[in-house]
């Protein structure tokens, strides 16, 4: 009687057993398909092909002519902005094109070169900066601001909308607008109101000038 009692408390822990490991198991397994499917979205987010191009506009004031320049080891695409008439210093720097500020803040070390002391220590990084989200996987960045951006992370701008000054923040020789564009992961050419900038690859010193058309709508 006493070894059936037993056969029966064993049966019943081994039972038991089973069914905690198999819900153990069916709970790791649902955790590994769960992975698997947000690792699938990540990963679709991140290979799939930007949309269509914004047009972007030229981030300076409308009708004003500035010089576009890059050098050798500038970096691909990088445009630096300087106007053909006045300062650099306080110059408004406006948005390129709508979108929502995902950074806005000092990058990297400020340094201390400013319009009162414009030959002061060089910093390092981008200085104050601006980072906008145009959507489609397209954005823009706005380094070496003088001060503080004008706009916050999570504000969203309109095309034109002033958004910071030019400076000398970073690692910066002098008052200037350091302009990128990127799709995805990628740094590209920028355009602006349809037309390339003139700037590409940065195997030689060389400048263009352009005339802004980022003007309010009427």
């Amino acid at each position: 009687m006493s070894c059936s009692i037993t056969m029966t408390i064993i049966r019943s822990r081994s039972s038991s057993r089973r069914r905690r490991l198999r819900t153990v198991l069916g709970v790791f397994a649902f955790g590994v398909v769960a992975a698997l499917i947000a690792g699938a979205v990540v990963a679709y987010q991140y290979t799939r092909p930007p949309g269509p191009e914004p047009t972007f506009q030229m981030p300076v004031a409308c009708g004003e002519t500035w010089r576009l320049g890059t050098y050798p080891g500038h970096d691909d695409f990088d445009v630096d902005f300087f106007p053909t008439q006045g300062e650099a210093w306080g110059r408004p720097i406006l948005a390129a094109y709508a979108g929502e500020v995902v950074k806005a803040g000092p990058s990297g070390d400020l340094g201390g070169r400013t319009k009162e002391n414009p030959k002061g220590p060089m910093g390092r990084g981008g200085g104050y900066m601006v980072e906008i989200d145009h959507g489609g996987k397209w954005s823009t960045q706005y380094l070496h601001m003088i001060e503080q951006p004008m706009v916050k992370k999570g504000d969203r701008v309109a095309t034109g909308q002033q958004i910071g000054k030019v400076g000398s923040t970073g690692e910066s020789g002098a008052p200037h607008l350091h302009y990128e564009v990127h799709a995805g992961w990628q740094k590209v050419v920028a355009n602006f109101d349809g037309k390339p900038s003139g700037i590409t690859t940065d195997d030689r010193e060389y400048s263009v000038e352009r005339k802004s058309n980022n003007c309010p709508k009427k």
